[in-house]
């Protein structure tokens, strides 16, 4: 990325009385097992799709839930890719769960009507209690087909409604279906109360469908968005779009934070953001999973870059929404 029209981003750190930027401990181990997908969204920051081979072994998933055991970090969210096309998915959730660990999975949707995936997986998550957070453009069919593909959309709400039928995203169940919204351009989301509204409204008066809550997130200048703003001419007005939005707020909150990211091979990142563009933990602290340290990781300077003005932009970003 061009970087001589943009500000660093620790300048606006330092402005702000933010830097450097640090972790405060560790609440959340993603861990993104590749970058097969069924689809292959124009916005991918993952750069997802078929012919993706990368894919998190055995013995990566075993040094995981060996690190949770350890250090009793309170949730895993598992990302991808589609993170169930991994055929040790199943393994690992099961695994996070007899620890006792909370576990959040992020799904296309899609991929829960695809031959091989298309029998029980609703059903195993809600044995297992697991959050779902689903990915959904937008509640019109050809809004949703735009940016992921004809038919998607009406795949997608099949797969709610499964996943309802489970009793995901129903009153009383204590089962998580939370929806994630991103934009469909070159600018930030709206109002993640507002839009949510309308998803909910929508949902129930077009499809019957119901979810627990919609999280808004900004579309990152990396993967297959960064491509996009590169060939449309983009680039440039969406990062100045970003600086200027730059919330010291925002900053103080960013799941980078709280937040460790493990790749596919093991490597370790302060943000799935920063694992797809290659930029490991560093400041002294271990860059791989075998050489994990606690201790060090747990209050460790974070890696920054200008694609970090998505996070602190407006009302912030994060995998679970604004956070401002």
């Amino acid at each position: 990325m061009d970087r001589g029209w943009l500000k660093p981003f620790d300048s606006a750190l330092k402005a702000s009385g933010r830097y450097p930027l640090t972790s405060t401990g560790i609440s959340v181990f993603q861990v993104n097992m590749g970058r097969l997908c069924n689809q292959s969204c124009r916005h991918c920051h993952v750069d997802a799709g078929p012919g993706r081979a990368e894919s998190m072994p055995v013995d990566i998933m075993e040094a995981c839930l060996g690190v949770l055991e350890a250090r009793r970090y309170p949730t895993l969210d598992i990302t991808g890719g589609a993170p169930e096309m991994n055929p040790g998915y199943r393994a690992l959730v099961s695994g996070a769960c007899a620890l006792g660990v909370r576990v959040k999975t992020r799904t296309n949707l899609t991929i829960l009507l695809e031959k091989g995936f298309d029998d029980d997986l609703p059903g195993f998550f809600a044995a297992h209690r697991v959050e779902v957070i689903a990915s959904l453009p937008y509640y019109l069919a050809s809004t949703a087909d735009a940016q992921r593909g004809t038919g998607s959309f009406a795949a997608s709400v099949e797969a709610i409604r499964r996943l309802n039928k489970e009793g995901y995203g129903m009153e009383g169940s204590g089962l998580e279906l939370n929806l994630v919204y991103n934009p469909g351009g070159a600018f930030l989301p709206p109002s993640q109360k507002a839009i949510e509204a309308d998803f909910r409204r929508e949902l129930t008066r077009r499809h019957g469908l119901s979810f627990s809550r919609l999280f808004t997130i900004t579309n990152m200048p990396v993967g297959r968005f960064l491509d996009f703003l590169k060939s449309s001419g983009n680039l440039m007005r969406y990062m100045e779009r970003l600086q200027a939005a730059y919330n010291a707020g925002a900053a103080d909150n960013v799941m980078c934070r709280q937040t460790l990211s493990v790749g596919w091979d093991g490597s370790l990142y302060d943000c799935d953001f920063n694992q797809m563009i290659k930029e490991k933990c560093d400041h002294g602290a271990p860059s791989h999973i075998r050489d994990f340290d606690g201790p060090a990781l747990e209050k460790r300077r974070i890696v920054t870059g200008p694609h970090c003005y998505g996070c602190t932009a407006g009302a912030g970003s994060s995998c679970t929404g604004t956070v401002a």
